[in-house]
């Protein structure tokens, strides 16, 4: 490469840049614009980038009776769930795609057993097919080495059971509020 060919990219990098700066700071809200009807329109008080009325992360929008809210999924489920394994560390919790992903935890009793648990939200609806729940368990062997253990069926199914009955509480709560 000629330190001439060298120069010019840096200059088509340099004014590259230096367009993305100016239409950053543009504005682009059409104020000057002209217009011969409402499908210009700017937004209105109380609309957000997330729609009318902003986001509501717990269902507590008065037009939704079925918890959804504004949620990708459920908001009852969402809560219930996060209520149920709140004794587990939650390392991803996805409220628009409805995923929770839980940490390793082990328990007191059994300091060489671990668990942890992915719980996926199906749906805005509560329901009882609206939430599945996977378990993996690791136990340690002498060495220190963690080794992947078969889980019991039942237990994702118990564990989906006591999010459900959570959520329906919850609901039931907030029915009663209003």
């Amino acid at each position: 490469m000629t330190p001439a060919s060298v120069h010019r990219q840096w200059r088509a990098m340099a004014i590259s840049l230096l367009l993305l700066g100016v239409a950053a700071c543009a504005d682009f809200s059409g104020a000057d614009m002209i217009t011969s009807g409402p499908e210009t329109e700017g937004p209105t008080e109380g609309d957000t980038i997330f729609g009318k009325g902003g986001i509501s992360l717990f269902g507590d929008s008065d037009d939704s009776n079925d918890g959804g809210g504004t949620l990708g999924v459920n908001s009852f489920l969402w809560r219930a769930t996060l209520d149920t394994i709140a004794f587990m560390p939650v390392s991803t919790a996805d409220p628009f795609g409805g995923v929770i992903l839980t940490d390793w935890h082990s328990s007191q009793e059994a300091p060489n057993e671990r668990f942890k648990l992915n719980v996926y939200i199906l749906g805005r609806t509560l329901r009882a097919d609206g939430v599945r729940v996977a378990v993996f368990s690791q136990v340690q062997d002498p060495t220190g080495t963690w080794r992947d253990s078969a889980v019991p069926e039942q237990t994702g199914t118990q564990i989906e059971d006591a999010i459900l009955t959570r959520a329906r509480q919850l609901r039931r709560e907030t029915l009663e509020q209003k």
